[in-house]
């Protein structure tokens, strides 16, 4: 991950992903006892029980490692400038080109999360790196994975709320 990434991130979100971090590194002890005790069960080319905790341990470094960068790079509690631009922590109104229906969703990292039925894409996606900064009623072009180029308006940014 970059040094230089920032996330946004309401309260809420920080808090539940600081105390999942918490947790994790409280197993650590828990997961190195259950690779000695495997390890005590004999040759280690054939212990099932030794490898599953060692890939169990290997999984959680990761998302210690992953929790750990999120957290020290996020901006927490400042929601974004209600400008009218998309952005990351905007909940977005777009209308894809031929469909009469809107969408909404909130360009955020996965980790923000939302309660409820909005959806979260991320800045990342094809779709997110096309809106960022557009402003309202502009329309902006991304690559669909067939390769078609799919046209998107973005109709409303406002910031999200965590509601």
């Amino acid at each position: 991950m970059s040094d230089t990434k920032v996330t946004w991130l309401t309260q809420d979100a920080y808090d539940r992903l600081k105390q999942e971090l918490d947790h994790y590194i409280e197993l650590r002890p828990v997961i190195a006892a259950k690779i000695n005790d495997s390890r005590e069960e004999g040759d280690l080319k054939e212990n099932g029980g030794y490898h599953a905790a060692r890939e169990e341990q290997g999984q959680h470094e990761a998302r210690i490692r992953h929790l750990q960068e999120l957290l020290r790079s996020a901006k927490v509690g400042e929601p974004p400038a209600n400008d009218g631009s998309a952005g990351p922590g905007k909940v977005l109104t777009v209308r894809y080109d031929g469909d009469d229906e809107n969408e909404n969703f909130l360009l955020a990292t996965r980790e923000e999360g939302t309660e409820g039925d909005l959806d979260v894409y991320s800045p990342e996606s094809p779709l997110g790196k096309a809106l960022l900064g557009a402003k309202e009623g502009e329309t902006r072009e991304y690559e669909l994975p067939n390769g078609s180029i799919q046209k998107v308006t973005l109709v409303k940014a406002v910031p999200y709320t965590g509601k």
